[in-house]
């Protein structure tokens, strides 16, 4: 497989241990991660070269940060540095009826301050074959939207497929750009493009048509999505596929979990799994996307096979702390082949 490359941001993640709330805690635990990120360690695991972008401050912090990539196998070279700060977000993680809950502190990071020109963009994507970035950069700064919007204009230029995840974030966006502006004009050079629901009203405005997805049942909601699937390839018309996750949460600690992909003429549905003891869901839908790429590329002329490879990857994350799935290609086909037993293997 040719070179991957994403760009956005990693930041240091502190959490309470196990669930003890914010209040009760003493000390955190801490991980590195980001959407972006996630990714790139997931597609690195699989065995894909892969290139991380970011822009870290020169310090221990950002050394720090920039280990956790290289322990996982990720192209760190094309990474620039200045700023004064890493991004930080706290995690409380909840259980059964308490959900978890995020607190950023990721003002004036590093990626924040971020410009266009920073990053040699032809450089980045020589001999590489995809790029993905998601929502939550452009949602960061003017500046890194500006970055992104360059990113995907050259990557565009050099033939580069394109991916994107819309990961509408509420708690972002605060800087004043044009959400809508912004969000279109950089998902019109995307080839794939992975969104639910929410992030279709809120980025594009698109809604389902004559569908309420608050309706409880698994045939509601892809039939909801397939309405959303169709005004956003009417909306992006480079867009080849368009994807989402089916999450249902029936608890913090219980969610069902599926995925539905549409080319345009076909809607494929993935098998559904119950995951009854969720272990962490933070990096849920990014290695949802780590595996959809990887199946893409492995299985150009199946998407069924490649849904499945991202529904069942991400399904083995959920069982895995912190931001990023260190699941294998063995255990993930494992999973994908019906074998859920979780039995010891010697």
């Amino acid at each position: 497989m040719k070179k991957v490359v994403t760009f956005g941001e990693i930041m240091l993640r502190l959490a309470p241990p196990g669930f003890l709330r914010f209040s009760q805690t003493n000390s955190f635990d801490v991980v590195y991660g980001g959407g972006e990120s996630n990714v790139a360690v997931s597609l690195a695991n699989y065995g894909v070269p892969v290139d991380f972008v970011t822009r870290l401050p020169e310090n221990d912090i950002g050394a720090c940060a920039l280990m956790e990539m290289r322990k996982r196998g990720v192209g760190t070279d094309k990474i620039i540095y200045g700023g004064d700060r890493l991004g930080i977000y706290f995690l409380e993680t909840g259980a059964v009826s308490r959900g978890s809950k995020v607190v950023y502190d990721r003002a004036h990071s590093a990626i924040a301050e971020i410009q266009a020109g920073m990053v040699d963009w032809k450089s980045v994507f020589k001999d590489v074959e995809w790029f993905h970035w998601t929502g939550i950069t452009p949602a960061i700064s003017q500046g890194a939207a500006d970055a992104c919007l360059e990113a995907v204009k050259v990557a565009s230029e050099m033939g580069v497929t394109i991916s994107t995840d819309l990961n509408y974030r509420a708690k972002l966006w605060k800087y004043g750009g044009d959400r809508e502006a912004i969000m279109t004009e950089l998902t019109s050079y995307c080839d794939i493009v992975l969104g639910n629901e929410e992030d279709a009203e809120k980025h594009f405005s698109i809604k389902p048509e004559g569908l309420d997805i608050t309706t409880q049942g698994e045939h509601v909601k892809a039939e909801a999505f397939l309405s959303v699937c169709e005004q956003m390839m009417k909306k992006f018309p480079r867009a080849k596929k368009v994807i989402t996750t089916l999450r249902g949460s029936i608890s913090a600690s219980h969610n069902s979990w599926a995925g539905v992909l549409y080319d345009g003429e076909t809607m494929y549905k993935s098998p559904e799994y119950q995951i009854t003891d969720i272990v962490d869901r933070v990096g849920g839908g990014d290695s949802f996307m780590g595996g959809l790429i990887y199946g893409l590329l492995k299985y150009p002329e199946n998407d069924q096979n490649a849904l499945n490879f991202a529904v069942a990857a991400s399904c083995l994350k959920h069982t895995i702390k912190g931001d990023a799935n260190l699941a294998t290609v063995a255990e993930v086909e494992k999973l994908m082949s019906g074998d859920a037993s979780g039995r010891v293997s010697r």
